[in-house]
């Protein structure tokens, strides 16, 4: 394979709804630069980067693939991405060390759910988009309709740079108004043929070539001296009005095609070489120290991991963007993320799952590595120093169900594939939550998850359950109340023994011991001598005081105390949740010269807490999410009804581009298969955020059915 430079490479995501032509464009654009020798197709389930068997199974793409193709003395990257937003990660992380992307519309559908929401993807990370129209071969072509959808979707940075001239089943022509020339296709697609434009197209190509160089103008100070003074601009100039205006973002270029007929393919890739934005000409990336690092081939080598995947008979393969400098084999390279050393001892190029060996790769190139020891997604190798650049930010889940393996003896299995799983997937979270006593698995959406279970099931072998996860709920206090415990217990030898008395009340940040209480009419006098905060892992306060006078605990019995006090907070008294957020005075007890001992003492703690707890007024916190919707303002009157329905309340709502921003707080409880719902009534056009918010009290309805609940469940066990 031919050595390239920074400035011939060019790399781009192909994004677009599902069923929008990626894959098949992809594939014309491997033909046309002579990587594969036939095109495939999805329904026969040949294509190069559907490969997967899941992929075959489903027709759509699940994960992201690495491809390349050559054309014009130049080396195009391509990123073919998911449709689906359940499978965003490949999205956002091809996006992230994209160039540019292109941006595939079905003509019969015109600007579709996944269209906006990966145009936002994309203006998220700043990136350009060159749209491509295509399918135009279809008979319920709509050209004009599609572009219609465009403008007001995107605004008026969508410009025409072609249009088809005889769209339908017989389609084989385009206008292109920057070569002001017809491109015509042979039967079967492939190179175009440039002939002058017909009498009856002339005038609206004129018009939009006015057009076109007028917006090309606006993105450069001396482009437009340049229009200002000759009324026009040549073609050179013209595309670097474009070029300009794409990583600006000032325009968004419109192109056609049919991919399936190999017809405008071709055209776009060199617009790709010949206008579309290299990595030197991006802005450049920036270190998590602020640095910023150039697209140079001379500078100290840097690569930064997007991806990894696991492939049979190979293992772990490593994908990457050289930042900087020029990676060779056998090239030493330390990892910023855990600093140890790796060796790249062998260095590829992707064609989905075919891989082409070779001996160096610039700035600005993608490439594959295996038998890395250490390095996985989201890290950075360095040849020199220790940059590291920020990672992938990929969305917080959506989704979440408890999974068990249906043969005990499978829960390692599960657990080494559930890691793999996360590797390949990063959207994909693993949780073993010793508090609900569940593997929580996280995703983005239902079938997201579904597709885990058949990976699960059908790659890892392992027969796998989804059910309904626990809500991890918190118990607290809402009033002081005492309580004490001896606990007594003789068996021939040594007895055990030990007293405890104690006062708990709700613990408020900021506030100060109490040494005078009453409860139940009766007056406790505190001398408060030691004071222990203890801040819990799983959120809140334990504040420990000792107010024992007069030895009648001994010192050393105190941390038996705390212990039996914290097991119980661990396990609370109403639901088994964990307790937070209470104050603890241990002011008087008894002992034994003989019987006394440390677990005497835990076990009287632990009661003593449990009978208190019971008595202060204790309530059940759930946890609360901020959600955050973006649906179209047709549905938002039925989406926020739903939300009521969900016990959320409702923050606020703005207007942005075209949808309605719901600001809302809900809780988790009421969050399940949320996904699904809101799909259902919207048509799978809104999308939505959520992160966890703050834990709140739950009405007492919930909170006697939530206790009813537990209570049988543990009967049960």
């Amino acid at each position: 394979m031919k050595k390239y430079q920074a400035g011939q490479i060019k790399s781009i995501a192909l994004l677009g709804n599902s069923g929008s032509g990626k894959t098949t464009f992809a594939e014309a654009m491997l033909f046309n630069g002579g990587i594969i020798e036939r095109r495939g197709s999805v329904e026969h389930k040949n294509t190069v980067s559907d490969y997967r068997p899941i992929e075959h199974e489903n027709e759509n793409s699940i994960f992201s693939s690495v491809l390349y193709t050559e054309y014009d003395d130049h080396k195009i990257n391509i990123l073919d991405t998911p449709g689906l937003d359940d499978f965003a990660g490949g999205v956002i992380s091809s996006l992230h060390v994209a160039d540019s992307s292109v941006l595939l519309i079905n003509v019969q559908n015109g600007v579709e759910v996944g269209t906006e929401i990966h145009f936002r993807h994309a203006e998220k990370q700043s990136k350009p988009v060159i749209i491509c129209i295509n399918g135009l071969d279809h008979e319920k072509t709509n050209f004009d309709k599609s572009m219609e959808m465009l403008r007001d979707r995107f605004g008026g940075n969508v410009t025409l740079i072609q249009y088809p001239v005889n769209e339908g089943q017989d389609f084989d022509s385009i206008i292109d108004v920057i070569k002001m020339k017809m491109l015509r296709y042979p039967k079967g697609g492939g190179k175009y043929e440039e002939v002058d434009i017909p009498s009856e197209y002339a005038d609206r190509a004129e018009e939009l070539q006015s057009e076109l160089i007028e917006k090309a103008a606006e993105n450069d100070e001396s482009l437009m001296e340049i229009f200002f003074e000759n009324d026009t601009l040549t073609e050179e100039e013209m595309k670097s009005g474009i070029k300009i205006g794409l990583i600006n973002r000032g325009i968004f270029p419109v192109l056609c095609s049919s991919a399936k007929n190999n017809i405008g393919v071709d055209r776009l890739a060199e617009f790709i070489c010949n206008v579309a934005p290299a990595a030197a000409d991006m802005p450049e990336w920036t270190t998590e120290d602020g640095n910023k690092v150039k697209c140079d081939a001379d500078s100290p080598a840097a690569l930064f991991v997007f991806k990894s995947s696991m492939e049979e008979h190979i293992g772990e393969i490593n994908y990457f963007k050289v930042i900087s400098g020029k990676i060779t084999e056998n090239l030493d390279v330390v990892n910023a993320n855990n600093s140890t050393k790796e060796r790249l001892s062998q260095l590829y190029v992707s064609t989905g799952k075919n891989r082409t060996k070779i001996s160096e790769l610039a700035a600005g190139d993608i490439g594959a590595v295996v038998k890395l020891k250490n390095t996985k997604t989201n890290h950075t190798l360095n040849s020199q120093g220790s940059q590291k650049f920020p990672q992938i930010k990929f969305p917080e889940p959506k989704y979440r169900t408890a999974i068990k393996p249906l043969s005990e003896g499978d829960e390692e299995k599960l657990g080494e594939a559930l890691s793999r799983m996360h590797q390949e997937d990063p959207t994909i979270l693993v949780e073993y939550s010793k508090e609900l006593k569940q593997i929580i698995v996280h995703g983005q959406g239902e079938y997201h998850l579904n597709i885990l279970k058949w990976h699960l099931d059908n790659i890892f072998k392992i027969e796998t359950e989804f059910y309904a996860p626990k809500i991890p709920y918190r118990e607290t206090i809402t009033k002081a109340a005492q309580a004490d415990y001896r606990h007594k217990k003789q068996s021939g030898g040594a007895g055990q023994f030990g007293e405890v008395h104690m006062i708990i009340e709700p613990y408020e940040e900021g506030s100060a011991p109490n040494p005078l209480m009453k409860i139940n009419g009766k007056e406790y006098k505190l001398s408060i001598r030691d004071k222990e905060e203890y801040k819990l892992s799983w959120g809140g306060v334990l504040e420990y005081i000792n107010c024992i006078v007069g030895g009648s605990i001994d010192a050393r019995f105190m941390p038996a105390i705390l212990k039996g006090i914290m097991e119980k907070m661990e396990e609370g008294p109403l639901t088994g949740s964990y307790a937070r957020d209470i104050r603890v005075y241990v002011y008087d007890g008894k002992m034994h010269p003989v019987d006394s001992n440390e677990i005497s003492f835990k076990l009287a703690g632990r009661n003593a807490f449990s009978i208190a707890f019971k008595a202060a007024n204790p309530k059940i916190l759930e946890p609360v999410y901020d959600v955050e919707i973006m649906v179209p303002s047709d549905r938002m009157g039925d989406v926020i009804s739903d939300l009521q329905g969900r016990r959320g309340m409702v923050l606020g709502m703005n207007s942005e581009k075209g949808f309605e921003v719901v600001k809302a707080k809900v809780p988790l409880a009421e969050m399940n298969k949320y996904s699904t719902a809101l799909s259902s009534l919207t048509g799978g056009r809104a999308m939505y955020t959520m992160k966890f918010a703050e834990y709140v009290q739950v009405p007492s309805d919930i909170q006697d059915s939530v206790i009813k609940a537990y209570t049988a469940q543990q009967e049960e066990e």
